[in-house]
């Protein structure tokens, strides 16, 4: 069996941690604010302020819920428009107050809805990357499982970007890739390693700044792993709010920029 492959089902564990569990358990005084004030409040992206280690966080996270009742309830991590664009207001406010934002990338993609459809499925994501592109504050994306599509990378342009051992992150799942190239789902495993996206391949070319070790396994033993993260969250706003803000966004574009050279190296 593919080692890419067996980091997609790893990924995908019925056990594995949630968004709301490293919440609970990396955070403090996580007030959840709600609404994009335009439409609805998406509950597959929770967000709010809150504190690590006391110091005060905008604090999203895509949730995709442990039982089945909370899995519709969040529907299944997949958002439509309005979660992002309660994004955007919910980052916007973090710079009007100089507050750093950290996200937590866990979703299949966006809601591929028609009604998501008609309300803007492709501008939300699009301007939510655009906002977080310039945004005048530090920013740390950390895939917590799988990230997938533009669903993930809407919340994931950051000045950091760390991805824990087993998760994945991908412009497309193994599956549909697998449709597309030899027409059956089954070659999912050659398309995982065809797309490299696992935490280390991304890592040795340089998409992601840190893997967090998980040891036996995050759904085996989540402790260990969240109190890695938490260090290696603390370190980075420490070397990001050491930065004044020309200099921030000067490294951001750059670190973007870089993408199209390794992107052209891998194809």
């Amino acid at each position: 069996m593919s080692s890419v492959w067996e980091s997609v089902q790893l990924a995908r564990h019925a056990k594995r941690p949630l968004f709301m569990d490293y919440a609970n358990q990396l955070f403090s005084e996580f007030d959840i604010l709600h609404g994009d004030r335009a439409y609805a409040d998406d509950k597959a992206i929770i967000g709010g302020l809150a504190r690590l280690d006391n110091r005060p966080v905008m604090l999203i996270g895509q949730h995709r819920g442990h039982s089945t009742r909370e899995r519709i309830a969040h529907n299944f991590g997949m958002a439509n428009p309005e979660g992002y664009r309660k994004v955007i207001r919910l980052v916007r406010m973090a710079e009007r107050f100089n507050i750093p934002v950290l996200t937590f990338i866990d979703t299949q993609g966006a809601y591929p809805g028609v009604g998501a459809e008609e309300r803007g499925q492709a501008q939300a994501i699009a301007d939510s990357i655009a906002v977080f592109s310039s945004l005048k504050t530090p920013i740390i994306a950390t895939v917590i499982g799988e990230g997938g599509s533009g669903g993930a990378l809407a919340i994931g342009v950051g000045d950091r970007v760390n991805m824990l051992q087993n998760s994945i992150y991908s412009v497309i799942s193994p599956e549909g890739c697998a449709s597309i190239l030899w027409k059956t789902a089954e070659k999912a495993s050659d398309a995982s390693d065809a797309l490299k996206l696992n935490a280390d391949n991304l890592y040795q070319m340089g998409l992601v700044n840190a893997v967090i070790d998980e040891g036996k396994g995050a759904h085996i033993d989540p402790k260990p792993v969240m109190t890695r993260l938490k260090t290696l969250l603390t370190q980075q706003l420490d070397e990001l709010n050491q930065l004044d803000t020309e200099t921030l966004l000067e490294q951001r574009y750059a670190r973007l920029k870089s993408f199209d050279s390794k992107v052209a190296l891998v194809g």
